[in-house]
């Protein structure tokens, strides 16, 4: 079932799916499955689920950005979504794995062995007290369901290079969200570029792409420390 609902799903996005995409994703699918039981990595579960509201979800990023030979930053990236799932959909892109989480971190450095991914940096550390070398040099950030936009902005927008874009998954109903963080964007060097509302392949679920451009450096002081990006938000 996975593979034909990632196939039919793949080709609505306009994107292809070959038989390694395909055994990647099983890969991951199982192992994701099997460390679930023991470490609680994500809610969604089963064959049909995970394919439509994990794979096809973030394999949605690459149906509307050219990732191929770009760097990439998941921000709280959990069980890898969306930036394994990426990798696996655009195998040449760049990733680096962000989470605070050790266990998850190591998590992903065994599926990545499994999936034969030698070139993913999986990173335990909080994103305010990511490596300084870092800093403004990714072309895409991503985050999803990690925090309220305004705050992802500040742990984001600091690693995205000058004319790269933060790319924050959200549900439909975030227009709030996107007007709260107005100031935040532009303090921090970004410009709301547009939001992209997309179907899931094979569900009835809309989900939302909010799309930052990084116009001008991020100022040196940001972003602070989780507790004062928590009291006094942008």
């Amino acid at each position: 079932m996975l593979e034909t609902l990632l196939q039919k799903g793949f080709g609505e996005l306009g994107l292809a799916a070959d038989e390694q995409l395909l055994r990647r994703y099983r890969t991951y699918y199982e192992y994701l499955e099997e460390m679930n039981k023991v470490m609680n990595l994500t809610a969604i579960s089963g064959e049909k689920d995970v394919a439509e509201l994990h794979f096809l979800d973030c394999a949605a990023i690459a149906a509307h950005f050219p990732l191929s030979g770009k760097r990439l930053i998941d921000v709280g990236t959990g069980a890898g979504f969306p930036g394994l799932a990426l990798k696996i959909a655009c195998p040449d892109m760049g990733l680096s794995l962000l989470d605070s989480l050790d266990k998850r971190i190591n998590f992903l450095k065994n599926c990545c062995e499994k999936l034969g991914f030698e070139d993913v940096e999986c990173l335990h550390s909080r994103a305010e007290e990511a490596p300084k070398d870092m800093r403004e040099s990714f072309d895409y950030a991503s985050s999803r369901a990690v925090a309220r936009l305004n705050l992802l902005c500040e742990l984001c927008l600091p690693l995205v290079k000058v004319g790269g874009y933060f790319v924050a998954m959200k549900g439909p109903d975030c227009q709030e969200e996107v007007n709260e963080a107005g100031r935040a964007i532009s303090l921090l060097g970004g410009k709301l570029e547009k939001r992209i509302d997309y179907s899931i392949p094979g569900t009835d679920v809309v989900h939302s792409l909010v799309v930052i451009k990084k116009e001008k450096p991020t100022p040196v002081k940001y972003p602070r420390r989780w507790s004062q990006i928590k009291k006094q938000p942008l």
